[in-house]
């Protein structure tokens, strides 16, 4: 589960799993108790997390995943952060839209919390497809439910609790029809204010 590690790196991303608001991690802590139920059975022997920040998916679910992950970010403090405090795992810094992978290479693939920050999600959702060899997990957030909570929270105000990262927006009918584009979608659904869906790559041709 998560580490102990006393270190800590200058991103909002990072700061968000420190929270000390007892019903925010209450719902951190859902949502990874969810993608764990997702990933357990499909016992992966190779897995990716595309945008894995400071590793807070891997550290997580390291009882359910192999012992030598990798993950890639495009940002080097997080991929610094992410080696530290995963040492078995291979971290590097690599664009989610240009992996550096070849088609299949992964059992697994995570993208979690990426999808909504990117112009072009589709051509994200492409490599996550092409590296993939098997099963695609991946997560967004669940409008207009998380731009409401951080509205409520009193979180960016002017925009209306929008993060001003987040250009894509989705719920989980609309995010199915996003993902059926590219992906055989085997299962949708939420863990408020989060959606956490489970895909295949479409066969070749």
């Amino acid at each position: 589960m998560a580490a102990n590690s006393t270190e800590t790196v200058d991103t909002t991303n990072y700061e968000k799993f420190q929270t000390g608001n007892p019903v925010v991690k209450r719902l951190i802590g859902g949502f990874y108790d969810t993608v764990e139920e997702v990933v357990k059975p499909l016992k992966p022997a190779t897995v990716l997390d595309a945008g894995c920040g400071e590793g807070e998916t891997l550290d997580r679910l390291s009882e359910v995943l192999p012992p030598a992950p990798t993950g890639i970010d495009l940002n080097p403090e997080s991929v610094e952060f992410a080696a530290r405090r995963l040492p078995g795992a291979t971290i590097r810094q690599a664009d989610l839209l240009n992996l550096p992978f070849e088609d299949g290479s992964f059992d697994l693939v995570f993208c979690l919390e990426v999808l909504e920050h990117l112009p072009d999600p589709a051509a994200g959702l492409a490599e996550l497809a092409r590296v993939s060899g098997r099963d695609i997990v991946v997560s967004v957030p669940h409008e207009p439910w998380f731009r409401l909570g951080s509205f409520a929270r009193g979180k960016y105000l002017k925009t209306w609790g929008n993060h001003p990262e987040h250009v894509n927006h989705w719920n989980p009918k609309s995010f199915r029809t996003f993902l059926s584009t590219r992906t055989e979608v085997v299962e949708v659904q939420t863990s408020m204010p989060w959606i956490i869906a489970r895909c295949r790559p479409l066969p070749a041709g």
